[in-house]
């Protein structure tokens, strides 16, 4: 058996060994936690043969549930956009909210399209309507992009059918519904002191030029479906998933009722049912034939399918820190400093973010660092969902040059390096901190 001291250094040690082959080797994250993971369970003393089947058995057992989820997740949001859905949401709370409060509408806008799409397709598709606005009102393009980054950021860190949110109630076994419960109170918040109030302010100190070639919003609403329905769309398999935890409570368990509603409310079959329903609802009633309906289902998984083997992956590098013993024995060095133990979620993902970058390897690490703390001490699902916030909101702070989503918003506006760090970096800073805050409180309120 090696020392405590010896697995914590090997933990340590082989985050630092990521960051530096992804950033200085420029290896493909794949590969590079491929790479680490067998080099941590080397340095730990596992058996070798035991190293590839912790590997096997922490690719599957991430990806078995989440696989299915993302896939059709991404069917269901690019037809959401193909069709129009997403730009007339967009269009209608910048119509309700009016030109002067437009910063709220794009936070709120961002927000509730970017629930069924992964971070960067939401960026790509809400970005020209926060141009168009800019244009029109002449006014600085910072305190509209701030909150629309914010709005989708919020989204993807804490709230259903996000990956990183659906990643993170299943590795932690947290109730489904509490998740969402529990995420709508982080991420709200979240979204409208990092957005809105944070971008009114930031837009005085930074300023924005807008792009010469900026990308134009569908002017023809006639072809878009109604503001209800493409509302009712999104909100349909979340609503499934809270009817699910509400009949845990309210109707008896073994009934007849209560398995239709444990059947219907699970993410496979809430998000299917989604899926089946834009398809059919909406895609064909807008006059798509099958086969354009399948090339889009063949697009959306394309994306899918290189997030998914990242995931599964850092799911690999996970799986070896727990069953190495250096999960434990840095998870057991914490919880022995008197540190609580929702806060070490949060400062856990929170240091493997900076370090590495990236939000799903930092919540997957996370994981994989407390779970052996928490494990035997019961926690129930609503306890478990508050920590999984805790973790949301840790690995989304001070996102810098190492993160895609700092390129990919100086990309977007054109900022330097050194306004990204101003605007976007210290708006992921707000939202995650503030998201991890609501987390506690509410473990600590459920404990």
């Amino acid at each position: 058996m090696m020392s405590t001291a010896t697995l914590v250094l090997t933990a340590v040690g082989s985050v630092l060994l990521l960051l530096l082959l992804v950033m200085k080797a420029r290896l493909h994250a794949f590969v590079a936690l491929m790479l680490v993971s067998v080099g941590a369970g080397i340095l730990s003393g596992m058996p070798l043969e035991k190293i590839t089947e912790t590997m096997q058995q922490g690719m599957g057992g991430t990806l078995g549930f989440l696989a299915i989820v993302v896939a059709l997740g991404s069917m269901f949001g690019k037809i959401l956009h193909e069709t129009g859905a997403v730009d007339q949401i967009a269009m209608r709370m910048l119509k309700t909210f009016g030109e002067q409060r437009a910063h709220y509408a794009m936070g709120i806008a961002g927000f509730i399209c970017a629930l069924p799409l992964f971070f960067e397709v939401a960026v790509v598709l809400l970005i020209s309507i926060a141009f168009a606005v800019a244009k029109r009102t002449g006014g600085n393009l910072v305190r509209l992009v701030i909150p629309l980054f914010a709005g989708v950021a919020a989204a993807a860190a804490f709230v259903l059918p996000g990956p990183a949110p659906m990643l993170l109630a299943a590795q932690m076994h947290a109730d489904f519904g509490w998740m969402i419960l529990l995420g709508l109170c982080a991420a709200i918040p979240g979204m409208l002191i990092a957005g809105p109030l944070f971008g009114s302010f930031i837009a005085r100190h930074v300023h924005f030029t807008l792009p010469e070639e900026s990308f134009r919003p569908p002017t023809d609403q006639q072809t878009l479906p109604s503001f209800g329905f493409s509302l009712s769309l999104i909100l349909f398999p979340l609503v499934l998933v809270g009817l699910k935890t509400i009949g845990a409570h309210f109707v008896e368990q073994g009934s007849r009722l209560y398995n239709i509603l444990e059947f219907v409310g699970h993410p496979f079959i809430a998000i299917l049912l989604a899926c089946l329903i834009t398809i059919y609802g909406l895609a064909r009633r807008q006059g798509m034939d099958k086969s354009r309906v399948m090339q889009i289902c063949g697009e959306a998984l394309q994306p899918a399918g290189i997030i998914l083997l990242v995931i599964g992956a850092g799911g690999v590098f996970k799986q070896v820190l727990v069953d190495s013993g250096v999960g434990p024995a840095l998870g057991h060095a914490i919880a022995g400093a008197g540190m609580p133990v929702a806060l070490a979620c949060f400062i856990l993902a929170g240091a493997v973010r900076i370090i590495q970058g990236s939000a799903t390897v930092a919540c997957l690490t996370a994981v994989g660092l407390i779970m052996p703390v928490i494990g035997p001490l019961h926690y129930n699902g609503a306890q478990l969902a508050a920590l999984s916030i805790c973790i949301g909101g840790g690995s989304i702070i001070c996102s810098h040059v190492n993160d895609a989503g700092f390129w990919l918003f100086g990309r977007f506006t054109g900022a330097t390096e050194a306004e990204t760090l101003k605007t976007w970096t210290l708006m992921e800073t707000i939202l995650g901190t503030t998201g991890g805050i609501i987390g506690m409180i509410a473990f600590t309120l459920l404990s």
